[in-house]
């Protein structure tokens, strides 16, 4: 009898369990409580919808689960007929609750099917191609609501298949070999709406069973946007909620898993130092060797020691427990920072070699025929005889780190925690900005007229989204997401002209770094690099000896390219009729503007706190406000 007993409870929802479910949902509280079973209840806050999955009883059904996991408000349960009757009790209990508030309330239940015909078996030629099948009652849906998760699920692409959507109506909404989650009298009296999405499995092997991870997480990242949309569409034709905009029906509450990865990724960028350490320390000293030798001998550069071992830090970096995290979007955000991460480990471990290069191509890409030419027009438009200090006084290292302090003092009162230092130092050549603090070359000399333009290059851009993104909750804001190197020199480069000094010669030095990257690539030598710079572009010999020299740094190093290519997306991004504000949250890329908007509507992430401070000044204003009509960099010189 005892045995009967415990083997019951093994089954049961409790009744004061549901009703303390319910008293939290009814005050707006997060709810995440474990269920029979393996089971789970996740519902962030009161929205007018539940995502549910029933796992089979009699067979296995891997990873079909974590298409409902990463959503606001979602219920995983056995199908086990034993919890029949108090599952249906508690979900009836809070669509109860949530129809209260809203009016209506959309059930979307998701299993896994096998009756897919002309979509690419797993074991044959082709790739798998994504399929889905919707399936309604006869209590229609709005169209609009339906027709937004068919169009969003097509998009979906796997493996070059272009996602198969069939929809029935009229028919059960539910897996065929179970009963409803609830019965007919509480659909009707609740004015709950059943949606239900089979979807084919082509996320494992139909044999084996084992996952295929890229394919799932595509997929997920897909059904869960399909979804979003749907029931944006659905809270705006039939229930009282008015979501701005279908991200912010995405999860708020972030779970343990997410600070955990958040934290040792930041923890494992802030070991080491990549710039610094892929960047020589004797540029000066190799210039006068190279001088000596009239320009016929490669200079030999030298590195600081490398303070990690690239090898245990990948180690470190993979036993992350990136797979933990349920929310698609943040999952995807980490996966690229990991890769990234590795890519700079790779060539901190290759430094000084050919592979060195390969990973660079990698990590900062390459130069495209489009940009190869826009160097190509700027270096012919701007004549090479221009010069910056034509008739204008120095600005020493100390006294540039004045203008730097005065700076960091203007931030100080809107953010008095900022804690960036200047620092001069004789190892480094001009400017680089480290973890928030600026480094002066001890050899600094800049024209007065350049001052200002490079004050808000490095302050009002590198250490504002730096110190921006450690006001964030997400630590990789500050480290900076995967690729964020483009959009920060980018918007860097715009800053200069925004305070009216991106001057033509400036301009020029940028599409000389492009033609020097670029001819690198195609197999140019260091001294046929600082030749063609010389001879065919007219630059000094010192100013095509540092371009040269950045260049082939550590074994080549396309990373200067980014600086024009940058300019060029951001101009772009402004004549689409983006704004500029959104862009100084951290150190993100142009890709991660969406997702950026996603994690704000969602309180993930807060209001910056810095604003660039010639965002306020009326001529910058007026400049920004002609890009916004359109502008290309070549418009620039004019």
């Amino acid at each position: 009898m005892l045995k009967l007993i415990k083997q019951a409870k093994k089954y049961l929802i409790t009744s004061e369990f549901i009703e303390e479910i319910s008293d939290r949902i009814a005050k707006d509280k997060r709810v995440r409580r474990n269920l029979p079973l393996n089971g789970r209840l996740h519902i962030d806050r009161s929205l007018p919808f539940l995502c549910v999955y029933r796992r089979p009883v009699n067979k296995s059904d891997p990873g079909t689960e974590k298409f409902v996991k990463g959503e606001a408000s979602y219920i995983i349960a056995s199908s086990s007929q034993k919890m029949r009757n108090s599952l249906s009790l508690l979900v009836g209990n809070v669509v109860r609750v949530l129809s209260e508030d809203y009016g209506a309330v959309l059930i979307i239940e998701i299993w896994s099917g096998s009756d897919f015909p002309e979509t690419g078996a797993n074991d044959s030629d082709l790739p798998p191609r994504p399929s889905f099948q919707l399936r309604m009652s006869s209590a229609k849906l709005p169209t609009e609501t339906v027709e937004s998760l068919e169009k969003a699920l097509r998009r979906i692409t796997i493996l070059k298949q272009k996602a198969i959507v069939t929809t029935k109506f009229d028919t059960k909404p539910w897996p065929t070999h179970l009963s409803p989650i609830l019965p007919a009298t509480e659909i009707k009296k609740n004015n709950v709406y059943l949606l239900g999405l089979e979807i084919n499995p082509i996320y494992r092997n139909s044999k084996t069973e084992e996952l295929y991870p890229f394919v799932l997480r595509k997929l997920h990242q897909g059904i869960s946007r399909a979804i979003k949309l749907s029931l944006f569409s659905f809270s705006h034709h039939k229930t009282t909620h008015r979501p701005p905009n279908y991200q912010a029906l995405g999860r708020r509450a972030v779970v343990k898993a997410v600070w955990v990865v958040d934290k040792n990724l930041a923890q494992i960028s802030n070991v080491y130092d990549f710039l610094l350490n892929i960047t020589p320390i004797n540029i000066d000293q190799a210039w006068s060797q190279f001088k000596k030798y009239k320009f016929e001998r490669t200079p030999v550069f030298y590195y600081r020691p490398i303070p990690v071992d690239p090898s245990v830090l990948k180690k470190q970096l993979y036993q992350i427990p990136i797979d933990d995290i349920e929310d698609p979007t943040l999952a995807f955000l980490f996966r690229e920072k990991q890769i990234e991460i590795e890519r700079e480990l790779s060539m901190l471990r290759d430094r000084g070699t050919g592979d060195f290069f390969y990973s660079s191509l990698q990590l900062f890409g390459g130069v495209d025929k489009e940009l190869a030419e826009l160097a190509s027009q700027i270096l012919t438009r701007i004549a090479p005889h221009r010069h910056e200090s034509h008739g204008q006084s120095k600005i020493n290292a100390l006294l540039f780190a004045k203008y730097a302090l005065a700076e960091i003092e203007f931030y100080k009162q809107t953010l008095p925690d900022l804690s960036a230092r200047v620092e001069i130092r004789d190892d480094i050549s001009g400017l680089m900005v480290s973890r928030g603090n600026l480094l002066i070359g001890k050899q600094l000399s800049v024209p007065s007229s350049r001052v200002e333009a490079l004050i808000q290059h490095e302050m009002g851009t590198h250490i504002l989204t730096y110190f921006n993104g450690r006001s964030q909750p997400l630590h990789q804001l500050y480290t900076g997401l995967a690729g964020y190197d483009e959009l920060q020199e980018g918007l860097a480069v715009l800053a200069e002209y925004l305070v009216g000094g991106l001057s033509l010669p400036r301009l020029r030095l940028l599409a000389a770094r492009v033609h020097a990257t670029d001819i690198m690539i195609k197999g140019a030598t260091f001294i046929e690099t600082f030749r063609s710079l010389c001879n065919t572009y007219g630059f000094a010999q010192r100013t095509s000896y540092i371009i040269t020299a950045r260049i082939f740094r550590s074994g080549g190093l396309t990373k200067d390219a980014v600086y024009l290519r940058g300019l060029k997306r951001i101009l772009k991004y402004l004549s689409n009729g983006g704004t500029i504000d959104p862009l100084y949250i951290g150190k993100i890329s142009a890709w991660h503007i969406p997702i950026i908007k996603e994690l704000e509507s969602r309180k993930i992430l807060i209001p910056a706190p810095l604003r660039p401070r010639y965002l306020d000044n009326s001529e910058s204003k007026l400049r920004l406000d002609s890009l916004k009509k359109g502008v290309s960099v070549l418009n620039l010189i004019n």
